[in-house]
């Protein structure tokens, strides 16, 4: 595995702040419909991507890699704007948007409780079903509007895992291998969760997709395999 190293992904980060700023918004004022389910699971997610993420900001901060500090703030603010997205999907569907979710709550609290590496592994766990999830939004609802704001946040989201897989690859190295499968094993049985309880909330969103609850688990559970070999992959 050839890494990029951080200055690489800084550039990354920056290019696509500079192309994000050219572009044109979308059209919102074309409106936007698509089945009451969606739009409750719409509501959901934005709710997840609407953090500071000044806990991992400062996880960052603290690992003494500048160049990596400032790719996790651009990563943020990626984050924050995919939060601007869905608002302003939900804006345009006369939807109002959620103030929380418990499930975020959860994840929340979950990524806070030790340090970098246990943060970014919870954190891969939301981007490995988000991946999912978006490329289902994008993909299955007709609506123009729709399409176009999940296309944009999946081609982020895309970018997102192979940058939190670096450092983590980086983490791993330091610990014997056994220990890192190990810990690894439990990562995939939180995926499986996690993309359980997607399942549940989401089901009704998930039909309106065409997917449905048990391919929708089983697609996220499929992608945890090359993630795990990434981030075990020592070679550089």
């Amino acid at each position: 595995m050839i890494t990029r190293g951080y200055e690489a992904w800084l550039r990354d980060f920056e290019d696509e702040r500079e192309r994000r700023a050219a572009a044109p918004e979308p059209a919102w004022e074309q409106g936007a419909r698509v089945h009451p389910a969606i739009w409750r699971s719409v509501r959901r997610f934005q709710v997840g991507e609407s953090g500071d993420g000044a806990n991992l900001i400062a996880k960052a901060d603290r690992a003494g890699d500048a160049p990596y500090a400032r790719a996790v703030r651009l990563f943020v603010a990626e984050e924050q704007n995919h939060a601007r997205l869905l608002g302003l999907l939900l804006g345009a569907g006369g939807v109002p948007q959620l103030t929380s979710h418990w499930s975020d709550t959860v994840f929340v609290r979950l990524r806070r409780l030790l340090g970098l590496r246990l943060e970014l592994l919870v954190l891969m766990v939301a981007e490995v079903v988000a991946l999912r999830y978006y490329r289902a939004l994008r993909d299955g609802t007709g609506d123009a509007l729709t399409t176009r704001v999940a296309g944009a946040i999946l081609a982020d989201e895309v970018r997102h895992v192979p940058f939190h897989c670096e450092r983590l690859r980086e983490a791993f190295a330091r610990m014997p291998r056994p220990l890192g499968r190990l810990v690894l094993l439990g990562w995939r049985a939180l995926l499986l969760a996690a993309a359980l309880v997607v399942a549940c909330d989401h089901g009704s969103a998930l039909r309106g997709f065409g997917v449905g609850r048990v391919r929708f688990v089983r697609d996220v559970t499929a992608s945890a395999g090359p993630v795990v070999r990434s981030i075990l992959d020592r070679a550089v």
